[in-house]
């Protein structure tokens, strides 16, 4: 792993420890065992810092949401999409971690404004195969519900893995609650 990997491990564990606001790059450095200047060598700032550690993710959210735009909203292409969001969720669990709980305190960060524009987007896509407001909800409920769970497992003492098990069980609970009711 090259060091500027290691920083942006380190300062993504700290950013979502202790909050982007609350670390210092001071407090990166001395975790990496590296003086400031030599973070400073590899990130200009505490912002370069998060960007190159939190775009992956956001991109590969970005490509997540884009295919389930192109691709509709039927049934298998649904399951497919909540597959791949289940394994984005448990791979990008810390930057996950960091939109929900610090993506609306840290607006007019770039790289957090397009997360949260992508995160806007996917929104919308399930909210444009309905007008009723208790299946909006219900949405909303099963996407940040999961992603909230996955992310706060560790706080809340629940031992969440990426077993079979658990991403069968989250898939299929996404499933019930994503599926429009249909009023007759």
């Amino acid at each position: 792993m090259s060091s500027q990997e290691q920083l942006q491990r380190i300062a993504l564990a700290e950013f979502s420890i202790a909050g982007y606001t609350g670390t210092s790059i001071h407090r990166i450095a001395e975790l990496a065992g590296l003086s400031k200047s030599s973070v400073l060598y590899h990130f200009t700032s505490k912002e370069a810092l998060l960007e190159a550690a939190v775009t992956p993710a956001i991109e590969r959210l970005d490509a997540l949401v884009t295919t389930l735009e192109m691709s509709g909203m039927e049934p298998e292409k649904r399951e497919a999409f909540l597959a791949r969001f289940v394994d984005f969720l448990f791979d990008c669990r810390q930057e996950v971690h960091m939109f929900i709980n610090q993506g609306p305190s840290l607006v007019g960060v770039p790289v957090l404004d397009r997360a949260n524009d992508i995160v806007r987007r996917l929104a919308q896509v399930f909210a444009a195969t309905t007008s009723n407001p208790h299946d909006a909800m219900r949405f909303g409920i099963a996407l940040g519900g999961s992603a909230y769970l996955l992310c706060a497992s560790a706080n809340l003492s629940l031992p969440l893995e990426s077993d079979d098990d658990t991403r069968q069980a989250l898939i299929a609970i996404m499933s019930e609650l994503l599926a429009p009711v249909r009023s007759d």
